[in-house]
């Protein structure tokens, strides 16, 4: 992976650019060093076809099925593969369930491998679909800026959803879907080992959190997803929909920036 450092005054004014573009009119300079940030600029090719190793045996334990597996993954413990690349290649021919069969690509994530901070959605949607990349989209374009806003990129975190495969007509995944995707998920947190979780939206909250509290209950407070601090903000699509929430969202990333300043 190459690097390719930036200069520190241009990533101060695209920070500064995307925080007028969230309609904040006091802009926020963070306490990191953005004299030695740099940007990662990394090959994410589509993988080959698994040769060896079967979606099913990627995520099945030695005493159960896929579902059984995703309640037991210790998330803290060896991951069973060495690299994200390896991972994707066992699983990106996946027919556990039917989107197997109506997905043009297979979305399985995109960032920085060894990233501290990971942001999680819920389904692609249908410029994902046709890239097999997540957020590329309008909501994508608008989690850049997002990001760019507290003076990261994707280079610097990682992002993938619940489900590697997109819903058809964009609708909620259905609790079979996400049993059967789930654990490729719980395997990519194994590898990539973050120190802090961003879940985006609603269902990404729920289905992590196993629970079927509103998004307003859920945001303003830090969550665990198995011992990993989880931090819940809207969706980037509901930013589109809704502008109002756009104040919201940017107190909560904040908040979450000032924590990953902090770690150790």
């Amino acid at each position: 992976m190459s690097k390719l450092p930036i200069d520190p005054y241009e990533l101060l004014r695209r920070a500064l650019a995307a925080q007028i573009d969230l309609g904040l009119s006091d802009a926020v300079i963070g306490k990191s060093d953005t004299a030695k940030h740099t940007l990662e600029v990394a090959d994410f090719a589509v993988a080959p076809a698994p040769e060896v190793v079967t979606a099913v045996e990627a995520v099945r334990s030695e005493t159960g099925t896929p579902q059984v597996m995703q309640g037991s993954i210790d998330l803290m413990g060896q991951p069973r593969f060495e690299t994200l690349e390896l991972h994707n290649k066992a699983i990106c021919t996946c027919l556990l369930c039917p989107l197997g069969q109506t997905r043009n690509k297979f979305v399985y994530g995109v960032g920085n491998p060894h990233a501290r901070l990971m942001f999680i959605g819920e389904a692609p949607g249908e410029e994902e679909d046709r890239q097999g990349e997540p957020f590329v989209g309008r909501a994508g374009q608008l989690l850049d800026r997002i990001l760019a806003a507290i003076q990261l990129s994707r280079n610097d975190v990682y992002i993938a959803n619940i489900l590697k495969c997109r819903p058809p007509g964009n609708r909620d995944p259905q609790p079979d879907e996400v049993n059967k995707c789930l654990p490729y998920l719980r395997e990519q947190i194994r590898i990539i080992k973050p120190k802090l979780i961003c879940a985006l939206g609603r269902i990404a909250a729920q289905n992590l959190l196993a629970t079927t509290k509103p998004l307003g209950k859920l945001r303003n407070q830090w969550h665990e997803f198995e011992g990993i601090p989880l931090w819940i903000t809207y969706h980037p699509a509901a930013l589109l929909r809704f502008p109002e929430y756009k104040k919201d969202t940017w107190a909560d990333m904040q908040i979450l920036k000032a924590r990953y300043d902090n770690l150790v």
